[in-house]
């Protein structure tokens, strides 16, 4: 199935149309957007991944600015980390959990440290250089074996360029070929979209403010091209104010940690906020969510809305050079759905200050809806949305919805259309049946649940009842049925 909602388009099994995706779903009529923000409150921060005891790699901090994977059935993590010995030096530290919750740092008996190989650390230059961050992207399909896992480390080796590194089994890296101009940025999110590796990060050579989300390009993981697009800004746009500080006003603070679902990409960056006196110990960061469906540029469904929030998170504010005194966050590349549950990992900003990595939770797939607005004026067609064309390639499919609040009194219905918006013949919102809230509802009409796939076509979602306001919709699901 193609949805024809960006130049790029692409083949997929699953297409996810999410509220706060206005190129997949532009056409609304009396609804209105509402993001869903995570926020840990007083005593209620969960921290998942802890520091080690004496004498661990990790004894003294666990920084994260690093990444999440499903492999199999096992979530693994690479985070950075520091032991209490170390004036300086991060290392990249390994977890694996079933949950996202429980973690378990097992010894891997790689890499020496205190005179013992005992320990969790991954072999990524032996251990001998300061890790900066350490993005990881995995795929299981590579042709090469030695390729499935693939990373991006900022390393004092070759500060301020970044590296390439490669692993078989995610534990035991080697470094990809050194080439002569790769790019210099801090990152935090790797993708691959129609066949080409896009990296996110702050940096890059574009006038403005000092953090700015920029997009580096490579076919191959190995060549980088040093040219940067330009994805997303907050600084200095009107009506903010012209700052000219390195810390000063909105910026964006290490790109953004994406998560691609095929049709859209998601992302959750570093809203950095910047003091009027351009003192970096000042500075507040919280994280905010941008969306893509090019993977290069991205945009704010709502400006400036928090999806996880500094404030009240459970901070140490230990003794440091610089004596931040301020709540601050930073992300790291990892999202994933396990069970009734959307999780996402982040830790405290700056490095000095982190005491363990937390974790972020939402109903699935709940990180915004759709719900009826107030209208002034009166229509006789009900409060509705439609989708971005879909081309079934031949193929039929089903339709899902992540819709709760549904009720007797309030319902919502499907039409499938065709591209030019005419309902087919027995799809209309009259032979859709009824159903009940959930996160994953079969969408049936009176003649069966498949829809064929000789058309072209559009998914017009309408919200019905005599209490239309109650039913909040998360996202519609088209998926394509394997016929035999």
């Amino acid at each position: 199935m193609i949805i024809k909602n960006n130049p790029e388009q692409i083949s997929t099994d699953q297409i996810v149309l999410f509220p706060f995706d206005d190129y997949s779903i532009p056409f609304q009529h009396g609804v209105r957007l509402q993001l869903v923000p995570y926020r840990a409150g007083v005593d209620r921060t969960r921290i998942v991944v802890h520091p080690g005891p004496p004498g661990a790699p990790d004894s003294s901090r666990v920084i994260y600015y690093g990444s999440v994977h499903r492999v199999g059935d096992e979530l693994w993590m690479w985070y950075l980390a520091q032991g209490d010995d170390d004036s300086w030096h991060h290392r990249v530290c390994f977890a694996k959990s079933r949950d996202g919750y429980n973690w378990e740092k097992p010894e891997l008996g790689l890499v020496e440290y205190n005179g013992s190989t005992g320990n969790n650390l991954v072999d990524i230059q032996g251990g001998q250089y300061h890790i900066q961050a350490c993005v990881v992207y995995y795929e299981p399909d590579d042709p090469d074996p030695a390729r499935r896992f693939k990373a991006i480390i900022e390393t004092s080796k070759y500060t301020p360029k970044f590296a390439v590194m490669f692993s078989e089994d995610g534990l035991r890296w080697h470094e990809a070929e050194r080439h002569p101009h790769s790019p210099s940025c801090e990152m935090s999110g790797l993708t691959k979209f129609n066949g080409c590796y896009y990296l996110t990060a702050h940096g890059g050579s574009h006038i403005g403010p000092t953090r700015q989300m920029v997009i580096y390009a490579s076919y191959d993981f190995e060549h980088w091209i040093e040219a940067s697009c330009l994805g997303f800004r907050r600084g200095n746009i009107p009506p903010r104010p012209v700052v000219y500080g390195a810390h000063q006003g909105e910026q964006v603070h290490l790109g953004a940690a994406l998560w691609n679902r095929g049709n859209v990409i998601l992302g959750f960056y570093g809203q950095w906020h910047g003091p009027e006196n351009n003192d970096r110990r000042h500075v507040t960061m919280d994280l905010g969510l941008v969306v893509s469906n090019d993977a290069l540029h991205y945009r704010e469904p709502i400006p400036d809305f928090q999806m996880v929030e500094a404030a009240e998170d459970d901070f140490e504010h230990l003794p440091t050079p610089m004596n931040f005194k301020h709540a601050a966050l930073m992300q790291g590349q990892g999202f994933e759905n396990v069970g009734d549950e959307t999780l996402f990992w982040y830790a405290p900003w700056p490095e000095q200050l982190s005491n363990g990595v937390r974790i972020a939770t939402w109903q699935r797939d709940r990180l915004s809806y759709f719900q009826t607005a107030d209208l002034t004026r009166k229509t006789a067609q009900p409060r509705h949305v439609i989708s971005a064309p879909i081309d079934l390639e031949g193929q039929p499919c089903r339709v899902y919805l992540n819709v709760d609040g549904l009720s007797e009194y309030s319902q919502v219905t499907v039409d499938i259309l065709d591209e030019r918006f005419q309902v087919l013949e027995g799809y209309s919102r009259e032979d859709c049946l009824p159903f009940t809230s959930g996160f994953h509802q079969k969408v049936k009409w009176k003649g069966g649940e498949w829809v064929k796939g000789k058309e072209t076509i559009r998914i017009r979602l309408n919200f019905t009842g005599i209490r239309p306001e109650d039913p909040k919709v998360y996202a519609i699901y088209v998926e394509k049925v394997d016929t035999p």
